[in-house]
């Protein structure tokens, strides 16, 4: 049953760890057949050289990727653990923080050292509320590549504490609030302390965008801009490729989970040009009677991936499916732009 092997894909990335999971799709005719099992990039059948390529590719772009035979096609999608909006200091900023950052997907977790301000009642929207040290909660959270760390604290002396814990983590972003005036100061004391000039670079402070922010509303809206900046521009790596943080729909994935006596078909776009809704990674659910969970992008194209799905309840099967929403396709569906996607479409 493939509801396990998304309960394997939670329980892995539940532990910070990146995941490929590949489906092997046997094809009967051109774009359709028989889905015969999936897997992950850690499993004996992924040791072949082209398929440990290919994960390697997945990881290191982002990019879900289709092998091809003459016998079979792989589908492999990576999966990343849910980015963590990591805020120490439960402030008056952190309180709007802490909303907006779970608003936009984040898995927020609020630090602070004082019961009245680390606490799930003001922060009902944070994963986690941890009161603690702010040097002990480095310890408890561990930091990883994919957070994202704010440091609103109620002193100078704790952000520099902070500061100091956050420089020995490689994250995602790392930000800190200030007048410029006091965080270069900071700065000139940590370069004669030794710490260097590339470390002391990926500091962004003062946090956040430069709107001409004064409430706390505002300023929290700021720095989540900011924030967002770094989660969706494509970094460059040394290789000059591309990463893409893929889509990840949590309710999707969750519905998953659990085995069900009703046949559902998944919908996953695998590849996305041009000004599409939605991205590569994408999922959407289909029930034989029209009821659906999640979405590829809405309108026309969706409606008319929907009538594919149901026609597959009778067959077990698999197609690929090509939405074109250029040109009059576009114009049809109400939309100031198009572009192309190819989705997998799949009995489970």
């Amino acid at each position: 049953m493939f509801n396990l092997v998304y309960n394997e894909l939670t329980a892995k990335l539940d532990t910070g760890e990146a995941v490929v999971l590949i489906t092997r799709l046997m094809p009967s005719e051109e774009n359709k057949g028989k889905v015969i099992d999936k897997f992950f990039a850690d499993d004996p059948r992924a040791s072949d050289t082209a398929i440990s390529q290919a994960v390697e590719e997945a990881l290191s772009t982002g990019g879900l990727q289709l092998l091809r035979t003459d016998k079979e096609m792989l589908l492999l999608e990576p999966y990343f653990p849910k980015p963590r909006l990591i805020i120490f200091g439960g402030g008056h900023v952190a309180k709007p923080l802490a909303e907006f950052g779970a608003k936009i997907g984040l898995s927020v977790t609020v630090i602070d050292d004082r019961p009245s301000f680390a606490n799930k009642n003001r922060f009902p929207e944070a994963s986690a509320v941890i009161c603690d040290s702010f040097q002990d909660a480095f310890q408890r959270v561990k930091p990883r590549e994919a957070d994202y760390i704010v440091i609103v604290t109620r002193g100078h002396r704790y952000d520099e504490l902070c500061l100091r814990l956050a420089l020995k983590y490689n994250t995602a972003y790392l930000g800190m609030i200030g007048s410029k005036r006091r965080v270069k100061t900071m700065k000139d004391m940590l370069l004669e302390e030794n710490y260097s000039p590339e470390s002391l670079a990926r500091v962004n402070s003062p946090i956040g965008l430069d709107i001409g922010a004064v409430t706390p509303e505002e300023i929290a809206i700021s720095i989540i801009a900011e924030v967002i900046s770094y989660r969706r521009k494509p970094k460059t790596t040394a290789s000059t490729v591309k990463f893409n943080m893929p889509e990840f729909d949590e309710d999707v994935i969750h519905q998953l989970l659990s085995a069900s006596q009703v046949p559902r078909v998944l919908v996953t776009i695998i590849t996305a040009k041009g000004s599409v809704p939605r991205k590569a990674g994408a999922k959407m659910l289909v029930w034989q009677d029209g009821k659906t969970l999640g979405s590829i992008g809405g309108g026309c194209s969706e409606a008319a991936v929907i009538t594919v799905a149901q026609n597959l309840y009778e067959s077990q099967s698999y197609v690929l499916h090509r939405v074109d929403m250029t040109g009059n396709a576009a114009e049809d569906d109400g939309m100031v732009c198009g572009g192309i996607m190819d989705v997998l479409i799949e009995v489970i």
